[in-house]
C-alpha cells in the first residue's frame, strides 16, 4: 500500500498528474514487486510512465533501450524538465561526451539512462552495466524484436545476451504499442521473460477518425486538405522518396510552411527539417516511414497517407501519431489500385542481408500476407476502426459510428448469384491462378495472358461482363471474409475454393455494401469532444497568450514546446486561470519542477489577461462534459447547440486592421481571423477570399502545364494586384498573387457587409 502511495505521489510531484490512466498503476505494481511486464498499451495511453515513476522509486539505475536518437533525446528532456535526473548514450555524442555521461551514472547522477540497441555490444558499455547497480531494463517499442514485427532489428535480439551477462537479473519491462498474438509471444520467449505481467490495455484509439479516400488526383486532395487545416499541424507518409520530394515541392509552392523527411537527405538537413516539424515552424511535414517512431509531437491533428502502407502494423502506428493529446485527429488514407504496386516492388526489392537464409521465405510470405490484409482495409465497406481492432486481436461489433464508413450511407445488394460464378470459375482454374486472372476471366478481358493460359475457353468468360471490376474485386473480398475462398500464403498468392457448403441451402446469402453517398466528416452525433469545446473566445484568447508565452520559453531554452506544457495543460490552465501555487498545481500536468521552473510566468501571463478583461469568463461547461473533471472555477450552465454562422465583421472591427503595403491571402485570412469580434462565426479560409475575388472579377484560376494557377485578371491587375515570383527550396520558381492596400479595403468592407446581408 506504502508502494502504490508513493506511486501516485511521484505522479502528482514530477508529471502533474492526480491518477493513473488505465493499466499504468497495474503495470507499476507488478514492477515494484519484481515481476517481468509485457505492456501492449496504444500510443498516448502513457506507456513511458510505466516504466518511469518504478525508476524513481527503485534502486540503482534503469537502461531504457530505445531504438532512434530523436526519441531519446526528446524524452530526456522532458524528463530533466520535470526534474528526473536522465541521460542517454548513443552515436549523436562524441566520445568525450560518451565519458562524462559513464562517469556521471557512475556517481549516481542519473535514475534514467537510455541506449540504443547496437550500445549493448560495446565493451566499455558491458563494464560499465557490471559495475552499477541495475534495478530494471526497460525494452521501448519492443515488437522490433520479433521477426514477424513489422519494424524487425537484428540488434534487438542482442539485448537478451546483455540481460544474461549481468551479476544480477534485474526485472524486465517490455512496451509497444502494436502487437499481433504472434508478435506479442515472440517478446516473451525471445526476450526470456519470467512468468511475465502481460497487460494489454486495448488497441482502440477513440479519438482518432479514420476513413479511406479512392482517388486518382492524390495531390488535389492533399493541397485542398491542408489548405482547409492551415492552423492545424500534420504529417503526410509517402511510399517513395519521389512522391516525398514531388508533393514538398507543390507544397512549398503553394505557400505552405512544410518541411520533407526520407533517407535519401543528408543527416544534417534530416534533423533540421525534424526539428522544423517539432517546433512548429513546418507544422506539416512529407515523409517517408523512415520518419516518426518516437516523435513524440502532441499536438498532430491530421495524417495523410499519400499510398497504402505495406501492412497493418506500419498503418496503424504511423496513423496513431495523431492525437496523442487525446484530442480529435484525423486519419486519412489516399487508395489507388497503383499502391499494390508500389508496395509488391517495394517487398521484392526488400534486404534479407541480416536474416538467416530459411528464414527468408516464411518473411515473405508474412509480407504478402500483410499487404493483402491492408488492402482488404482500403477495400471493405464496413466499420474501419472494427476492422483495424479486430486484426490485432480485439473483436467487437457494433459499428463505431466515428469512421468514413460509418459515415457513409450504404446500400445491401444480394450478389449471391454472382458469387456462385466466381466460386465457378475458381473451381474451373483448378486453384492455379491469382485474382487478377480470375477476375479478368469473369468480366471476359481482352487479354493475352487469359489465352495464353485458356481461360477464354472456361464456361464463366465473360459471364459477369456487365459488372465492374470494382464490384466483383468486393464481392471476391467478401467471399474471403466468409470463408467461400481463400489465398495462400506464398508470394504469388493463388485463390482456391474455400467451405462452399453453406451456399447449398437457399437461406444463405452473400450481400455486399456499396456506398450511397460519400461523406468524409464524421457524423455530427459521433464527433468527439474536444477539451477546448470548454473555452469561451475570452477561454481562446488566453489560450492564446499562454502558447505565445510557451513558444518564447521554448526557443530560450532550445526545445520543443510541447516539452514545456502540452496544450491539454495550456486549455487546462485556461479554464482555470489559477494565480496562486497551490491553484497551479492542480492544473493536470504541472507537476512541482515544471511549477518551479515555469509556473510564476504563466501566472503573470493568467493575472495580466484577467486584469485587461476583469468580466471575462474563460470556460463554460455544459452537461456533456464530465462534472467530476470540470474546474472549480469555471461557471456551469448549459450551452445552447446553435450553428456557427459564415464568416463577417463588426463595423468597429474595420479599424483594428493593420494594412500591409502587399499581402498575400493567407496573410489577409489571419488578420481578419484576428480582429473579428463576431460571435459563434466560422474562421474564414485563404479559398474563401480567393473565391469573393472570383466573384468580384479579379482574380481567376486556369490549367497551365496540367496545373490549376490562380492569375489576376485585367480588372485585377488595374487594381493593382501583382505576380511576384519565388522559389521553393528545391529550386523550383512558382508565382503567388499579392494584393495592395486598395484590395485588402475591399475584401474588408466585405466582410463586414456580410454582417449587414445576414440581418436583412
Amino acid at each position: 500500500m506504502v508502494i502504490r502511495m508513493n506511486a501516485k505521489e511521484a505522479l502528482k510531484t514530477y508529471f502533474g498528474y492526480d491518477s493513473f490512466k488505465p493499466g499504468q498503476e497495474e503495470i507499476i505494481s507488478a514492477i515494484l514487486s519484481g515481476q517481468d511486464v509485457l505492456a501492449i498499451m496504444p500510443t498516448g495511453s502513457g506507456k513511458s510512465i510505466c516504466y518511469e515513476v518504478p525508476a524513481l522509486l527503485l534502486p540503482g539505475i534503469t537502461i531504457v533501450i530505445s531504438p532512434l536518437i530523436s526519441l531519446m533525446q526528446d524524452q530526456v528532456k522532458a524528463l530533466n524538465d520535470s526534474g528526473i535526473r536522465a541521460g542517454y548514450i548513443n552515436s549523436s555524442l562524441t566520445n568525450t561526451q560518451i565519458s562524462k555521461v559513464y562517469s556521471l551514472a557512475s556517481q549516481g547522477a542519473f535514475k534514467i539512462l537510455y541506449v540504443a540497441p547496437e550500445r549493448l555490444e560495446s565493451f566499455r558499455f558491458a563494464d560499465f552495466a557490471n559495475q552499477m547497480e541495475i534495478s530494471m531494463v526497460t525494452v521501448d517499442e519492443a515488437h522490433c524484436i520479433s521477426q514477424w514485427g513489422q519494424d524487425f532489428r537484428p540488434s534487438y535480439l542482442k539485448i537478451v545476451e546483455f540481460i544474461d551477462s549481468l551479476p544480477k537479473r534485474p526485472v524486465v519491462g517490455s512496451f509497444t504499442a502494436t502487437a499481433t498474438e504472434e508478435v506479442k509471444t515472440d517478446i516473451a520467449c525471445v526476450l526470456k521473460l519470467r512468468n511475465p505481467k502481460v497487460v494489454v490495455t486495448g488497441f482502440d484509439r477513440a479519438n482518432l477518425f479514420f476513413d479511406v479516400e479512392t482517388t486518382k488526383k492524390k495531390d488535389a486532395y492533399v493541397l485542398k486538405y491542408v489548405r482547409e487545416h492551415s492552423d492545424e499541424s500534420g504529417i503526410i507518409y509517402c511510399a517513395t522518396r519521389k512522391n516525398v520530394d514531388s508533393l514538398y515541392d507543390q507544397l512549398c509552392s503553394e505557400g505552405i510552411a512544410v518541411a520533407r523527411y526520407h533517407a535519401g537527405m543528408s543527416n544534417g538537413e534530416r534533423k533540421q527539417n525534424q526539428d522544423d516539424f517539432i517546433y512548429d515552424r513546418s507544422p506539416v511535414i512529407v515523409a517517408t516511414n523512415a520518419f516518426g517512431m518516437g516523435i513524440d509531437k502532441s499536438n498532430v491533428r491530421y495524417v495523410l497517407h499519400y499510398n497504402m502502407p505495406q501492412s497493418m502494423e506500419n498503418y496503424y502506428q504511423e496513423a496513431g501519431r495523431a492525437g496523442r493529446d487525446g484530442e480529435p485527429s484525423q486519419c486519412i488514407l489516399l487508395f489507388s489500385p497503383q499502391d499494390i504496386m508500389i508496395n509488391k516492388f517495394l517487398l521484392a526489392h526488400k534486404d534479407f542481408s541480416e536474416i538467416d537464409v530459411e528464414d527468408v521465405e516464411l518473411i515473405r510470405q508474412r509480407d504478402a500476407k500483410r499487404l493483402r490484409i491492408i488492402e482488404g482495409y482500403c477495400r471493405t465497406s464496413d466499420c474501419l476502426r472494427n476492422y483495424i481492432l479486430q486484426y490485432f486481436g480485439e473483436h467487437r461489433d457494433d459499428p463505431c459510428d466515428n469512421c468514413g464508413n460509418c459515415s457513409r450511407e450504404f446500400t445491401e445488394i444480394d450478389m449471391t448469384e454472382e458469387a456462385k460464378q466466381i466460386i465457378n470459375c475458381v473451381y474451373e482454374t483448378k486453384g492455379r491462378y491469382g485474382i487478377n486472372i480470375v477476375l479478368g476471366t469473369l468480366l471476359g478481358a481482352n487479354r493475352a495472358r487469359l489465352k495464353e493460359l485458356g481461360t477464354d475457353h472456361y464456361k464463366t468468360y465473360g459471364i459477369l461482363k456487365n459488372h465492374t471490376e470494382q464490384e466483383l474485386r468486393q464481392l471476391v473480398n467478401q467471399l474471403l471474409l466468409e470463408g467461400y475462398l481463400y489465398q495462400t500464403t506464398d508470394q504469388y498468392s493463388v485463390v482456391r475454393m474455400g467451405n462452399i457448403m453453406p451456399l447449398k441451402n437457399p437461406e444463405n446469402r452473400v450481400r455486399i455494401r456499396a456506398v450511397k453517398d460519400r461523406n468524409p466528416e464524421p457524423a455530427a452525433s459521433s464527433r468527439r469532444r474536444r477539451n477546448t469545446d470548454t473555452l469561451t473566445k475570452a477561454g481562446y484568447h488566453l489560450f492564446d497568450d499562454l502558447r505565445r508565452l510557451r513558444l518564447t520559453i521554448a526557443r530560450e531554452e532550445g526545445m520543443p514546446p510541447y516539452i514545456i506544457f502540452s496544450d491539454k495543460t495550456l486549455i487546462d490552465m485556461s479554464a482555470r486561470t489559477p494565480l496562486t501555487k497551490e491553484a497551479m498545481l492542480n492544473v493536470s500536468g504541472v507537476g512541482q519542477a515544471k511549477y518551479e521552473k515555469y509556473g510564476e510566468r504563466f501566472i503573470k501571463t493568467v493575472r495580466t489577461f484577467l486584469e485587461d478583461n476583469p468580466e471575462a469568463v474563460t470556460s463554460i461547461v455544459d452537461e456533456e462534459t464530465s462534472p467530476e473533471n470540470a474546474p472549480k472555477t469555471q461557471k456551469t450552465r448549459k450551452t445552447p447547440k446553435t450553428p456557427k454562422e459564415p464568416f463577417y465583421l463588426n463595423p468597429e472591427d474595420a479599424g483594428k486592421y493593420e494594412y500591409r503595403e502587399l499581402a498575400l491571402v493567407t496573410e489577409i485570412k489571419d488578420e481578419l481571423n484576428r480582429i473579428t469580434s463576431a460571435e459563434n462565426v466560422k474562421h474564414v479560409f485563404g479559398t474563401d477570399i480567393f473565391r469573393v475575388l472570383v466573384s468580384m472579377g479579379y482574380v481567376e484560376e486556369r490549367q497551365e502545364d496540367g496545373r490549376s494557377i490562380q492569375v489576376q485578371t485585367e480588372q485585377g491587375l488595374a487594381k493593382g494586384i501583382v505576380s511576384v515570383e519565388k522559389t521553393s527550396k528545391l529550386g523550383n520558381v512558382y508565382t503567388v498573387l499579392m494584393y495592395p492596400e486598395e484590395m485588402q479595403r475591399e475584401i474588408l468592407e466585405y466582410c463586414v457587409g456580410q454582417r449587414e446581408a445576414m440581418l436583412q
